[in-house]
């Protein structure tokens, strides 16, 4: 009997224990590598703030983020660039309306070891070393001598061709008609990148801001000719005065309701705002933080 009573109140505890995890809503938040680590805080803190919801935050580039959306297998879709024509198409062939919201803006940061003498590029400068048919091969054709890079060589860092930041850095320095020359080494991910540059004399890569770390340089960029030489900061990605400063979105399929409208209101809350402030990135709008 005593057996039987204990066999018992190990079940409901059991099923209260199952309850309370089924009530919990789970959203999917999937995509951008370069908004991965605000997401993981946006999750953390809002658990504190709602505890009846929890965010499943992954990586993986903006495009694999917009191919769940179009796939329905995710709530949010984290993108370091705009949805293209052709995938907002998929989307609606599969019902979805994709809506998308600016969560914060990035100033796409071009990164050098800490010994390179560079001080500034030009966009034409960045085309011609990233650029198919680019001539730019060595750090003396643009008047440099690199210490510890004996070879000369440029070492063409660059990210994979599903994330956001290849396609905007494209987009932005190339052009839209212009791809990538080959022979690059293409990270997963932005702190693979700012890894690899910080260990080879020789190179040169891009990616977001707010992977930045001492032991690299960022040379200011000059958008045109005669123009000026702006550093990449938060502030010149807000004010857009950064040559390559860039939004950061969210996309949801359709208007968002329930608990991924709530989510997404506050993370455009001063409370979320500071957060992005927090990781490097420049808020949507004029925010106090502590």
């Amino acid at each position: 009997m005593k057996r039987l009573v204990v066999g018992v109140a190990l079940l409901l505890a059991i099923g209260c224990g199952s309850g309370d995890r089924a009530s919990r809503t789970v959203l999917q938040n999937k995509g951008s590598d370069t908004l991965v680590n605000v997401a993981q805080a946006w999750a953390e803190n809002d658990k504190d703030v709602n505890t009846k919801v929890a965010v499943a935050v992954t990586g993986g580039g903006s495009g694999t983020g917009i191919s769940a959306l179009i796939n329905g297998t995710v709530d949010l879709a984290n993108a370091s660039r705009k949805m293209k024509d052709k995938e907002v198409q998929m989307a609606r062939d599969n019902g979805i309306e994709p809506k998308e919201f600016i969560v914060g803006f990035d100033a796409l940061a071009v990164f050098v070891h800490h010994d390179n003498p560079a001080e500034s590029f030009t966009l034409a400068q960045l085309a011609e070393v990233y650029g198919e048919h680019g001539t730019t091969e060595t750090w003396s054709q643009l008047g440099l001598t690199v210490p510890g890079c004996s070879s000369d060589e440029i070492v063409r860092v660059s990210r994979q061709n599903n994330s956001g930041t290849y396609v905007y850095f494209k987009q932005a320095v190339l052009g839209k008609k212009r791809d990538y020359k080959l022979g690059s080494r293409d990270m997963h991910g932005s702190k693979d990148v700012v890894d690899l540059v910080e260990h080879t004399p020789c190179a040169i890569g891009y990616s977001g801001l707010a992977y930045a770390i001492p032991e690299v340089k960022m040379p200011c960029i000059i958008g045109s000719e005669g123009g000026d030489c702006v550093s990449p900061s938060t502030e010149s990605a807000l004010d857009g005065s950064y040559p390559i400063a860039r939004p950061l979105m969210m996309y949801t399929a359709g208007e968002p309701t329930g608990a991924v409208k709530e989510y997404l209101d506050w993370i455009l809350s001063e409370e979320g705002q500071c957060i992005i402030k927090d990781k490097g990135y420049a808020p949507v709008h004029n925010v106090s933080c502590d």
